[in-house]
């Protein structure tokens, strides 16, 4: 490959859409779907080119978007195309481009999902290729025009044919190179190799792009985890064990809980094992108050209602009181009704009030870039910038000072993010413990598994190594006055 054309993958696939961090989400619901007959292209295949559309024109989020009117089977096959391409769509341009003979950045945007669409199958779902190459040369004449039908047919066979002779990128960059390989952003890829190393590097990157595994926190106040165990083997749904926590299962689909109900009812919620860490870390006890500053959407509030055996007090702090609502109706589903008190307010005003409330431990898990979290998250390694970072930093401070000003003498302050950006998370320690000479670090070591403690003592979880969420929390003690 020449360097030229390595120049040309990394334009068309790792652009970066910028929005604002802090912003509500907005909520993208079905649209109406091209004139395509069903008749000839699955269904799954025009609602995933649909969705796509909807990415790229209205800038909406892979995980707002629904799928209506169609069977369980339709609507999975729908969501894991939409992730998938967004997840690995850098190589697959990289690959089209390679194959393409023209301006690959001059095609239309909808003959480019389709291409991306088609060639995600051969690469990535072992569709085979006649099923595969001949609903997507359909779908272009529907969706476009005879002639995009005979492209798409002439492109994908191509490649499908020389499979064994895929070009790997060689720009003369490793970062670049993985970057393509691996689809990401460049500027994280280069990070992480100088942090990582190689090895790492490479195996963080596989992890980024799994199918994502998901886990499940079972509630006590409701049920019991052989009683959600036998559900689940009644249900066909495979699940095993959390390695690190008693309480948690690990599941490929979530799909039957939610038409079942089994997540409205409060018997169980999902809950990846790096957040259940971070409230095994706070470690909350029966009768003492606790205050959660970034409470929305309530996973972490309602884990530290369950800890706490519904004993006690639990102020659960948000600035949008529509998330807010989420909380309180997790609350009520998971027992915990009168536990939980809600507040909607700005943490930062509200901890400025002159008599600000005292609590035995405050639980601030703050906005952050989410780099731990990409395998869930497949349009979001697109969205982040290195500017990002500095903007997140400077909100991560002002929110644990303002949780600094509700922790009691001799009260825990738990600090947490799911990034693993040290700029988001050793940085800000260190910079609020020179700020704040009132509290000290306590070792996580006791709390969570050794293999997740840091030299430091900061909980440090990583999806190369540990098959959960990247994450980071820190125990700061006040010192009694």
């Amino acid at each position: 490959m020449n360097s030229s054309r390595g120049a040309h993958a990394r334009k068309t696939g790792g652009g970066v859409v910028r929005r604002n961090s802090c912003s509500s989400v907005p909520n993208h619901g079905p649209s109406a779907l091209m004139d395509v007959s069903i008749d000839t292209v699955s269904p799954a295949r025009v609602h995933a080119l649909d969705h796509l559309e909807q990415i790229r024109r209205d800038d909406a989020f892979v995980g707002e978007l629904t799928v209506e009117g169609e069977d369980a089977r339709t609507r999975r096959q729908a969501r894991d195309l939409v992730a998938g391409v967004t997840r690995q769509r850098r190589w697959l341009d990289f690959v089209l481009g390679e194959a393409y003979h023209g301006d690959y950045d001059s095609i239309e945007h909808r003959l480019r999902e389709i291409l991306r669409l088609g060639l995600y199958e051969l690469l990535f779902q072992s569709t085979p290729t006649h099923a595969a190459v001949d609903e997507y040369v359909e779908l272009a004449k529907q969706a476009l025009r005879p002639g995009a039908g005979n492209l798409v047919n002439g492109v994908l066979r191509t490649i499908d044919r020389d499979r064994e002779h895929i070009p790997t990128p060689d720009t003369g960059n490793d970062a670049e190179d993985l970057a393509l390989r691996y689809s990401h952003p460049s500027w994280m890829v280069a990070r992480w190799l100088d942090r990582f190393g190689l090895d790492d590097t490479t195996e963080l990157l596989r992890a980024n792009n799994r199918r994502p595994m998901y886990s499940v926190r079972v509630n006590p106040l409701r049920t019991n985890k052989e009683a959600v165990v036998a559900w689940l083997d009644e249900h066909d749904v495979v699940n095993i064990d959390s390695p690190y926590l008693d309480d948690h299962l690990r599941l490929k689909r979530l799909q039957v809980l939610i038409e079942e109900g089994l997540l409205d009812d409060g018997h169980v919620a999902v809950q990846d094992e790096s957040a259940g860490l971070v409230v095994q870390l706070l470690d909350p006890q029966p009768g003492e108050t606790l205050i959660d500053g970034c409470a929305a959407p309530g996973g972490k509030t309602m884990h530290a209602a369950a800890r706490m055996r519904g004993e006690g007090t639990i102020l659960a702090v948000d600035a949008q009181a529509e998330r807010l609502e989420r909380v309180e109706d997790a609350a009520e589903a998971h027992g915990v009704g009168d536990l939980v008190q809600t507040e909607t307010a700005d943490l930062r005003e509200w901890a400025d009030q002159p008599d600000p409330p005292q609590a035995d431990r405050v639980l601030v898990d703050v906005p952050c870039t989410g780099l731990g979290v990409l395998a869930k998250r497949a349009d979001l390694r697109w969205r982040r910038s290195p500017e990002d970072l500095d903007e997140m930093a400077a909100l991560q401070d002002e929110l644990l000072d303002a949780a600094a000003r509700l922790v009691r003498p001799g009260g825990l302050l738990l600090y947490s993010t799911c990034t693993i950006e040290p700029e988001e998370n050793e940085h800000r320690i260190d910079a609020f413990l020179a700020r704040h000479v009132e509290f000290t670090l306590e070792s996580a070591e006791g709390h969570v598994p050794d293999e997740m403690v840091s030299d430091a003592g900061f909980l440090t979880t990583l999806p190369h190594e540990h098959r959960t969420d990247g994450a980071f929390a820190a125990r700061l003690r006040r010192v009694e006055s």
